[in-house]
């Protein structure tokens, strides 16, 4: 059986699905006006079969008359009787024939049409209604104020019904139209095969042609059978999954942007309101497409695509708060500027995710096909007295540790990570960087739903991948994150998805895995990470080795933890606290997060110290990535002022500082002695952070007057970045150092 229309794209409710629904219709149109031709000459020929046979039986009679005129003739009675005889049998079977015809015309054409059609109409007729419902209430829900609450839940309970009823009308006229389409085969093919059978019978004797056609008749009286049974089998299954989808689809809530395979890569695509660029300032609604490094929408599937961004590359999304429409964000390049309405805050965000993710693939994908720079040609101009910083020729821009297939192979083989976290699914190849876990791309729209707060998703082989960032994963993993949101999986006797399994059945695992932490233990004991244990309960932390820096005055100080027998009585935020000192254990850390320690959590015997500032002080680029990956606030000061950039800077961590700029830490905060990052960073000496910081000034200067700057800002950064996570040791150099390079 051929499915004309798919019934989740028409829960979508895509240009394409619209474009399928007028071709059938105008298909529909034109098959029940030739029906009904077709009906009109069959009641002529019978009409006109009808009055064959009143002749032929009057000339019949005629003949008769003729063989009992005058004296009778033996021989001549004898053959007018014999054909007169011969004669009316085959005017009762060509009587035979017509009664066929009509019965057969009215039980498979006239039926067809009458019926079949007539439940065609009433289900478009119900399907353009809910259209129309369902964008009046769109419209409406859209055009409501942020000011008026009580009218926009309104609106919103209204969008919700309009939805639901459109998606029931759509599903039926989806339902409709398939059976139409099938049914119409076999209907008008069960028509002629029983006028060929008439036919056959009429002519039986002698007629070559029906000869010729015998055994197709049978062939096909044998196909029409098997037709007709695999028909009814999938019309059984079809009215299932309609019932299944129905069920399972009518709650009203707005559709997903889908993601699917295109000749540029993945397309991003759903409906967005636009506003005019004229004086006016109207809004329509749109289909948007992101694909091929471009932006583009369309009104229906037919008409030509208009560009709104012809390079993802020169612009920037950003969110419109101060909108008078809800939901909105604007795409802004150097030539104009577009703003869009999603039609929820989930949707907003879904969209502003995909342009971002757009233009950093974009920018990567540029950066692979560029050469290689020479020794030459990448970070050797840094500006302020810090190119021996560099090296002689060791980072340039050219090598790139987020390669396409390089972070794919470098991730997927770390333990457990060669399959999906949480259906098993062999070589995933999408990501969720705050997590540490490997998904595939069904589980990953999963965890795409669940929001940035449960999960961030990045792809594997699409997305660009920092050095810390691919450390990370390789760090934490699909088998250490197990151990801690499926620890009671076991005990609990739950049977965990697997590749095969429908997305309803994963969707409810990873609801019940990270939203509900319904398989969690009770908190651990301190863990140590891939390198070892941590130091024994109740000792300070390690000394640092000879010849590396030491805290400078000033700088934050971890005071000794008293000695605990239990550690996991501790407050989640406190082992969070405890987990990311000298030496971190991200696996702890981790554990802590999900049993719900506050990434921000302040410890007051610490001088008001975050997480994020005791692995600042611990020299942990891994740990402290992982809490600005799960939220942690990069400008939250200590009881002293200072932000974990002035304890970078003190402590002359350079990658840590490259880091924390790179997170969008504030230059120009100021500590409780009136001190910004970049006067710490004169006064300790450190020529590589006071490099980074009077760089990212200047950067924040040419931002300020609305100029892109030059490539030196993002080559230093990209290098020292890669220098942190791969040499961290030639960071540790101060002035003094550099005299002797």
């Amino acid at each position: 059986m051929t499915v004309k229309l798919d019934f989740e794209e028409c829960l979508k409710d895509s240009p394409r699905f619209r474009a399928s629904i007028e071709l059938v219709e105008a298909e529909v149109s034109e098959l029940e006006t030739r029906l009904e031709k077709l009906l009109k000459l069959g009641n002529g020929l019978l009409e006109s079969g009808r009055h064959y046979l009143a002749a032929s039986r009057a000339f019949i009679v005629g003949i008769c008359d003729l063989a009992h005129l005058g004296p009778p003739e033996p021989m001549m009675a004898e053959c007018l009787d014999n054909f007169t005889q011969s004669l009316s049998h085959k005017l009762d079977s060509h009587a035979e024939l017509l009664d066929a015809t009509q019965h057969t015309l009215q039980q498979q054409i006239q039926t067809l049409v009458k019926e079949g059609l007539r439940g065609f109409r009433e289900a478009r007729r119900d399907f353009w209604r809910g259209a129309e419902s369902l964008e009046a209430a769109l419209t409406h829900n859209a055009e409501v104020p942020r000011r008026r609450a009580q009218e926009a839940e309104e609106a919103g309970a209204a969008l919700k019904i309009a939805r639901a009823g459109y998606r029931a009308r759509a599903l039926d006229y989806a339902l409709q139209i398939n059976v139409i389409e099938d049914k119409r085969k076999f209907d008008i093919m069960e028509f002629v095969l029983r006028l060929v059978e008439a036919q056959a019978t009429h002519f039986q004797q002698g007629h070559e042609e029906l000869r010729r056609l015998a055994q197709y008749r049978k062939e096909l009286g044998g196909q029409l059978h098997r037709l007709v049974l695999n028909s009814a089998r999938e019309k059984r299954d079809m009215e299932q999954r309609h019932v299944l989808l129905k069920q399972k689809e009518l709650g009203g809530e707005e559709p997903e942007p889908s993601l699917r395979e295109g000749p540029g890569g993945l397309v991003m695509e759903g409906h967005l309101f636009k506003r005019a660029s004229n004086a006016f300032k109207t809004w329509s609604r749109r289909w948007f497409t992101i694909q091929s490094n471009q932006l583009v929408y369309q009104k229906k599937h037919k008409d030509p695509v208009t560009v709104v961004v012809d390079d993802l590359r020169l612009c920037t999304v950003k969110l419109c708060p101060d909108s008078e429409r809800r939901f909105c964000f604007e795409v802004v390049s150097p030539s104009k500027s577009c703003l869009l309405q999603a039609d929820s805050e989930r949707l907003l965000q879904l969209w502003v995710s995909a342009v971002q993710s757009s233009i950093a693939t974009a920018f990567n994908q540029a950066r692979l096909d560029d050469s290689p720079r020479g020794p030459g040609q990448g970070s050797g101009h840094l500006a302020m007295g810090s190119a021996a910083t560099l090296g002689s020729g060791g980072m340039t821009r050219g090598r790139d540790s987020g390669g396409v297939g390089h972070v794919a192979a470098q991730v997927q083989s770390v333990d457990g990570n060669a399959q999906c976290c949480d259906c098993r699914e062999p070589a995933p190849e999408w990501a969720s960087i705050n997590l540490g876990v490997t998904l595939c791309i069904q589980c990953s729209g999963i965890h795409r739903s669940l929001g940035v707060h449960f999960s961030k998703v990045r792809s594997l082989t699409l997305d660009s991948w920092e050095p810390e960032l691919v450390k990370l994963m390789c760090e934490l993993g699909n088998v250490v994150m197990n151990q801690i949101y499926e620890a009671r999986v076991e005990a609990m006797a739950v049977k965990k998805p697997g590749p095969s399994c429908s997305r309803q059945e994963k969707e409810a695992w990873i609801h019940a895995k990270y939203v509900e932490k319904k398989f969690l233990t009770k908190l651990p004991e301190i863990r140590g990470g891939k390198g070892g244990r941590g130091p024994p309960r109740g000792q300070p932390p390690v000394p640092p080795k000879p010849g590396t820096i030491r805290p400078q005055p000033g700088s934050f100080r971890p005071k000794p933890e008293p000695p605990s027998e239990d550690l996991g009585s501790l407050h989640p935020g406190a082992l969070l606290f405890r987990a990311a000192g000298h030496p971190p254990s991200l696996p702890t850390m981790a554990d802590a997060l999900a049993h719900g320690a506050d990434v921000n959590w302040v410890h007051g015997g610490q001088e008001n110290a975050t997480p994020l500032i005791q692995a600042t002080a611990a020299n942990s680029l891994l740990a402290c990535e992982f809490l600005l990956q799960n939220g942690a606030n990069v400008n939250q000061v200590d009881s002293h002022g200072r932000g974990p950039l002035h304890h970078a800077t003190i402590l002359g961590h350079t990658g840590l500082a490259c880091l924390f700029l790179k997170r969008g830490a504030d230059l120009g905060a100021r500590d409780s002695e009136g001190r910004d990052p970049l006067t710490i960073a004169v006064e300790t000496a450190n020529a590589d952070i006071v490099t980074l910081l009077r760089l990212a000034k200047m950067r924040e200067v040419d931002a300020a007057q609305g100029q892109a700057g030059d490539e030196t800002y993002l080559d230093i950064f990209r290098d020292f970045s890669l220098m942190a996570s791969d040499d961290p040791e030639k960071l540790s150099r101060r002035s003094h150092d550099l005299h002797t390079l």
